[in-house]
C-alpha cells in the first residue's frame, strides 16, 4: 500500500485527489509498491529560499526533490514500506511555465510531479543519455494517464 501526502501551503485551488491518481499511476508504471512520500505545494518565495539553502542557487525554481535513498541502496524488509522523501512543487513556476510553454496548469503542474517522483525513486538528468531515459519515462507516464502535451 502506497503512502501519498499531498499538502497545498498556497492559496491556490489544486485537484489534489488528480494529482494523487496520476501519483498512482506513475507507481504502477515505475512496478513500484508499498512506498511513501510527499508532494508539498508551495509559493515561489519558499521555493526560492530551499533552492538557496539546498543547492546554492540564488532564484525561485519549479520543483525539488529531497530522496531519503541515495546510491540504489533500498531499506527492502517484508512489510515495511520504503520512504522515499518529498516533492516541493511551487505553483507561481507551474504557472508562469504552462503560459511559456503554451500548455495547461494540469499538464505543468502533473509534469513536475512525475518529474520528482521520478528522481525520489533514482532517475537523474546529469549526464544526456539519463536524461532521455528519464524524460522517456516521464512521457510514457503522462501520456498512459492522459495528459498530452
Amino acid at each position: 500500500m502506497n503512502e501519498i501526502g499531498i499538502f497545498n501551503k498556497t492559496e491556490e485551488i489544486v485537484d489534489l485527489e488528480a494529482l494523487r491518481k496520476l501519483m498512482e499511476y506513475a507507481l504502477e508504471v515505475e512496478k513500484t509498491k508499498a512506498v511513501v512520500f510527499n508532494i508539498i505545494l508551495i509559493d515561489n518565495q519558499n521555493i526560492h529560499k530551499m533552492n538557496l539553502e539546498y543547492r546554492g542557487i540564488d532564484r525561485p525554481t519549479d520543483v525539488i526533490s529531497f530522496a531519503l535513498e541515495d546510491d540504489k541502496v533500498f531499506l527492502n524488509v517484508e512489510g515495511i514500506p520504503r520512504i522515499l522523501g518529498d516533492i516541493y512543487i511551487s505553483i507561481e513556476k507551474a504557472k508562469e511555465q504552462a503560459e511559456l510553454y503554451g500548455h495547461s496548469f494540469t499538464r505543468e503542474l502533473s509534469f513536475l510531479a512525475v518529474h520528482g517522483l521520478l528522481h525520489l525513486l533514482g532517475y537523474d538528468h546529469m549526464e544526456k543519455e539519463d536524461e532521455k531515459v528519464m524524460f522517456d519515462r516521464q512521457e510514457l507516464i503522462l501520456d498512459g494517464f492522459g495528459i498530452k502535451r
